[in-house]
């Protein structure tokens, strides 16, 4: 007559921990993100510290908000796709931030752009871009 193995004995209760503890990383990403993106909306500026990559893409949030001062135009960028490593805190990407738009015209990179907000989805006619302070168009 054989034991019950360690698995069969504890199994249950080792991966209910881990999935709680997933769960509660998760939610707190994602608390550190909203709070994040209020005083990105509030103070209109590179709020520091800023969530890591890493705990933006856990917490749901895979795009990032860009404005270019030149043109005015907002545009999101993947976070799924930037080369840096998941420790990087959001507000350092700004420096990298060029517009497309304004680079073209001027023949070179021009990198005047501010990040607004973490977002869970793409800017689309249902979904318009975040205002910065109430009244701003």
């Amino acid at each position: 007559m054989g034991t019950k193995s360690r698995e069969t004995i504890y199994g249950a209760s080792v991966r209910a921990s881990a999935e709680r503890a997933a769960e509660a990383r998760r939610q707190a990403d994602k608390l550190a993100c909203e709070a994040w993106n209020k005083r990105m909306l509030a103070f209109q500026g590179p709020a520091q510290p800023s969530p890591a990559l890493g705990d933006a893409l856990n917490a749901g949030y895979l795009y990032l908000e860009v404005k270019c001062l030149g043109c005015e135009t907002h545009q999101t960028v993947a976070l799924d796709i930037i080369r840096r490593p998941k420790t990087t805190p959001i507000h350092e990407l700004e420096r990298y931030m060029r517009c497309k738009l304004c680079s073209e015209e001027r023949g070179y990179p021009y990198k005047r752009s501010h990040l607004v907000a973490l977002r869970p989805n793409k800017i689309t006619a249902s979904d318009p871009p975040s205002t910065w302070w109430p009244g701003e168009r």
